[in-house]
């Protein structure tokens, strides 16, 4: 691989303060855990975000697209090719009337916090989901009784080629942490929220208590990537984990999480190859106990 050639045809379109080579991955994911992408990209707009794409296809070089890297295990080894990270330099905003349109880069706790601001409800499950709007379209991120395809209205995204597009309504054919656009692997880049008007004491109150709630149930002190297994049908992950005598179990420095057994945490120094072995391990032991497959709902990336 000519690495010099891809840096300067990236810093070209992205600009040389948007382009890293040998990023540790560590450094963008919540688990604090990954080895080095060969190129990083935080690109500025939809533009060189699709000439970025647009690149990577006529090079023939591998792309990985990500937003926060909140429920990403990337691996010891790294990722090989180009590494696009949309977060801060895509993040903008517009509320009109009970609408948001923002940028697949916000925050989702950002969003929650302009619906408050703005007296808009229906946006609460939401704001204590680490992650940002693009990847929790994609992925029809939920909690707490709601969903992205109760507020999300319309999407543009930028499919495999580089070109935009936009989906509306049941285009986006929201399933259980999934959609059209992730079936697709398009990305989505920005996003129209449909919310109602709402009394701001009240939404603020179901805010706080949602975060209460979180704060009491879920490891937010320690490094994690969220709930690591999709909720097999009839049964609750973390339950039958915990059926198994697996609370607290250890790999390593990654562990089964005391406070909720859904969760795999990173104690301080593990290794992606920890929490793969951990996985494993939870995953016949479920399977062995209670004859149910367990799915990964944490994303597995890099060179194996």
């Amino acid at each position: 691989m000519d690495r010099e050639k891809y840096t300067k045809l990236l810093e070209n379109i992205a600009g040389k303060e948007n382009v890293k080579t040998n990023e540790p991955m560590k450094n963008h994911t919540s688990f604090k855990i990954g080895g080095p992408a060969d190129f990083f990209v935080t690109p500025c707009s939809v533009y060189s975000l699709c000439e970025v794409i647009k690149l990577c296809n006529n090079e023939k070089l591998p792309i990985f697209i990500m937003g926060n890297g909140t429920n990403l295990l990337v691996s010891d080894k790294g990722i090989r090719g180009v590494v696009v990270k949309i977060y801060d330099n895509l993040s903008d905003f517009h509320v009109k009337e009970d609408c948001i349109e923002a940028y697949g880069g916000i925050l989702l706790s950002k969003l929650s916090d302009i619906a408050l601001e703005n007296g808009l409800t229906g946006f609460e499950f939401a704001s204590g989901i680490p992650g940002t709007l693009g990847g929790a379209v994609a992925m029809n991120a939920g909690a707490y009784g709601g969903e992205m395809k109760d507020v999300v209205v319309e999407t543009e995204y930028i499919d495999k080629e580089g070109n935009i597009k936009i989906v509306r309504g049941e285009e986006h054919q929201f399933g259980y942490r999934t959609s059209f656009i992730q079936k697709q692997s398009g990305i989505a880049v920005k996003s129209l929220i449909k919310l109602k008007k709402g009394d701001k004491s009240s939404i603020k109150a179901l805010i706080d208590d949602l975060t209460a709630r979180r704060r009491d149930k879920q490891p937010l002190e320690m490094p994690s990537a969220g709930s690591v297994f999709k909720r097999p049908e009839g049964y609750f992950a973390g339950k039958l984990i915990e059926d198994c005598g697996l609370r607290g179990y250890s790999i390593g420095d990654a562990q089964v999480s005391e406070k909720h057994c859904g969760f795999i945490v990173n104690k301080g120094n593990a290794t992606a190859k920890d929490i793969l072995d951990l996985i494993r391990h939870i995953q016949k032991t479920v399977k062995d106990k209670f004859s149910v497959d367990l799915q990964t709902e944490v994303r597995i990336v890099g060179e194996q």
